[in-house]
């Protein structure tokens, strides 16, 4: 439980504590001491600005999909972006952190405009694209974006930062990630006036549309081949589905300077940084399969069933659970390859560690 004395927030019908376990994807997660909820760009960048004046620690909430808080909670201000401005221009998209990213790619194909269409069915929020350079099958939010708006808490300013600036190039990087010091605005984005999709450049992809890898199709085959492709591995949130209950990939996928022995058999790509492996072939090959956990701990914590990256609420776990699964997959990764793997999602007051 957190430490405060003040109140916790609670909810308006039921007068129950507020818990992470209520607005995150993998459904776990302690008590909230103060929640605002942000439904303007104003009002956001008036409430990081109040927290942090009173030195109040604060912690942002978008879609929750990419998020595992601790059981005891946050003892601040969780600041939940509800922000829903969405404005097309042309070929531009320009739209509030707190809009669904699904319904931003639906708005570019309903609009005539193909790019993000690979990107598809992905949980979360606009906002989050820029920090974790958001991508799949072979595409990444980077690629059409144009500029970000950040309030610099150090500075207090608003500033409109363009593409070079914020840090893209390798695996899952950006300026904004491993950092509290920019609270993302609004994304614009530049897509493409065409009813054909970008180039297919995955093989799961190019084999579900019958196509070759460069080839292209149109934008909205591509969009319901990406969505068939991640509801098959319960990678779209449905409550029903408890394969979804996940952060999504829970691992980023390596990059080593020179790969093991033990390891030259994962798929390998190149990466401004050395080498990018598989993590999803380094956890199988280690010896977590599909569904793995059901007889560690509690066995409320699994790897989907469909899909080794996702670690999975099978209903009534609990943050502890969950870490104490990542870590002993991440220790025995370690040990068969001596590669450490690291978390994509966020970990808040918890750690593998």
């Amino acid at each position: 439980m957190t430490s405060s004395t003040a109140p916790l927030a609670t909810g308006p019908s039921t007068g129950d504590p507020v818990c992470f376990r209520d607005l995150t994807t993998i459904r776990v997660g302690g008590p909230i001491r103060t929640l605002v909820t942000a439904t303007t760009s104003a009002e956001l960048v008036r409430a990081v600005r109040e927290a942090d004046a009173a030195g109040t620690p604060m912690l942002l909430l978008g879609g929750g999909s990419n998020l595992l808080v601790g059981d005891e909670g946050f003892d601040g201000t969780v600041v939940r972006i509800a922000t829903t401005g969405l404005e097309v221009d042309d070929t531009r998209i320009r739209v509030d952190a707190g809009v669904e990213w699904d319904l931003v790619v639906r708005t570019a194909l309903d609009h005539g405009l193909a790019g993000p269409e690979a990107l598809s069915g992905i949980p979360g929020t606009a906002g989050g694209t820029p920090v974790q350079d958001v991508g799949a099958y072979g595409t990444s939010t980077s690629e059409w974006l144009e500029t970000v708006t950040i309030l610099d808490r150090q500075t207090g300013e608003v500033e409109v930062w363009d593409n070079a600036r914020c840090g893209f190039g390798s695996h899952r990087s950006s300026a904004f990630k491993y950092t509290d010091r920019y609270v993302v605005v609004d994304v614009t984005f530049r897509f493409q006036r065409s009813e054909m999709s970008a180039p297919v450049r995955y093989a799961a992809l190019a084999e579900r549309l019958g196509v070759r890898i460069g080839d292209s199709v149109s934008a909205r085959e591509v969009r319901d081949a990406v969505v068939a492709l991640r509801t098959d591995r319960g990678m779209v949130w449905d409550v029903a589905v408890q394969d979804s209950w996940s952060v999504g990939s829970f691992f980023l996928n390596p990059i080593v300077e020179s790969v093991p022995t033990d390891a030259l058999g994962s798929p390998q790509f190149t990466d401004p940084k050395g080498i990018k492996l598989s993590a999803a072939w380094l956890i199988e090959n280690a010896g977590f399969h599909r569904g793995y956990g059901a007889h560690f701990g509690r066995g409320t914590a699994t790897l989907s069933t469909r899909h080794v990256l996702a670690i999975t609420n099978r209903g009534d776990a609990t943050a502890a659970d969950v870490v104490a699964l990542a870590s002993h997959v991440r220790a025995g990764v370690r040990e068969k390859y001596g590669i450490t793997l690291t978390p994509e999602c966020r970990l808040v007051n918890c750690s593998l560690d």
